[in-house]
């Protein structure tokens, strides 16, 4: 079954998991292919989509992307508040101006560390992507240019810290490779 039946019909029957919300979450090392996977739950699913690289504070950020995601989204969308997703400013190395979400009763959030920790609780389907690092190393540096691979060891050090003591591949309720 493709990977986009099997994540529409988990969604399908699960309830909602952030307030009045269902949230499908793609998490998984970077390259594994989550930002395209998310694109095209949320285009069959009528959903917007939370990017964490929008959310990262800078490179060495992971894990206090986690955080920011639970605090500012997902923890007010549970409690039916409007949402502001902070951004960062990958050029100036700053913050950036909050971008509003607008939702309905579903969400999807990709990214590296957009399921780990509290945030589980949230998510009512948990994807995550397996790939070979050398295939994912090579989308990551075609996608993202030579910034990454200047930042790619340090990244994939704050990936397995953050995923080895979270155990967010074990959690999973699917686990797909594409």
């Amino acid at each position: 079954m493709p990977p986009l039946t099997q994540i529409l019909a988990h969604a399908r029957d699960a309830p909602p998991s952030c307030g009045r919300v269902h949230v499908i979450g793609v998490d998984g090392r970077s390259g594994a292919g989550k930002t395209s996977l998310a694109h095209q739950v949320a285009t069959a699913w009528s959903a917007p989509v939370v990017s964490m690289d929008e959310i990262y504070p800078g490179w060495d950020g992971l894990a206090e992307g986690a955080a920011i995601l639970l605090s500012h989204v997902l923890i007010p969308l549970s409690r039916g508040r409007n949402v502001a997703v902070p951004t960062w400013d990958w050029v100036r190395d700053a913050p950036g101006a909050p971008r509003r979400l607008e939702v309905g009763d579903r969400l999807v959030v990709e990214g590296c560390g957009s399921t780990v920790g509290p945030a589980a609780d949230l998510i009512g389907t948990l994807v995550w992507l397996d790939g070979h690092e050398s295939v994912r190393r090579e989308r990551a540096i075609v996608r993202d240019g030579e910034v990454f691979a200047a930042h790619w060891d340090m990244w994939a050090q704050q990936e397995a810290r953050l995923f080895g003591a979270d155990r967010t591949r074990e959690r999973a309720d699917l686990v797909l490779r594409v």
